[in-house]
């Protein structure tokens, strides 16, 4: 079970008040995973959003002509399957443990009776969402913009 500890070292948690992550900690299933499992794939009906609490874990998409195309690998304090949460649609990726992995998962239905009952809660949780989803966006088109230069 998830403690209020491990919640603090998790990005998406790392500035919320005990009171809320207490809320949170009761509300997380810790599952473990061996190395190269999938933790979902692409067309999957999402089950929650991932927290990275040991292991690494890589994000890929399949192009259409059947190459693996690595998006992201993702270490502790990291979280993943937030996008299909949000979206309310299947996941348009794979993750694949890269080592023993232990995630702490939000369930899609915990998250979901959280925006409805908890409406200060799920503010917080949305606020530090959209504020990682932009940090990363910056970060690609950064990335995106220097191999354009270099090109």
């Amino acid at each position: 079970m998830a403690t209020v500890s491990d919640l603090k070292s998790q990005v998406l948690f790392e500035d919320t008040e005990d009171r809320h992550l207490e809320k949170i900690a009761k509300k997380l299933q810790e599952i473990s995973f061996r190395k190269n499992s999938y933790v979902f794939q692409e067309k999957e009906d999402t089950r929650g959003i991932y927290l990275i609490h040991s292991g690494k874990i890589e994000i890929s998409k399949t192009t259409p002509d059947g190459w693996k195309q690595t998006l992201a690998v993702l270490g502790p304090g990291h979280f993943c399957g937030e996008l299909s949460i949000l979206e309310k649609r299947k996941h348009e990726a794979n993750a694949v443990t890269l080592e023993d992995t232990t995630l702490f998962l939000l369930a899609k239905d915990e998250f979901e009776r959280i925006e409805n009952e908890d409406t200060v809660l799920a503010n917080v949780i949305l606020k530090k969402l959209a504020f990682v989803l932009s940090k990363n966006l910056r970060r690609m088109n950064e990335k995106f913009l220097n191999a354009l230069v270099n090109y």
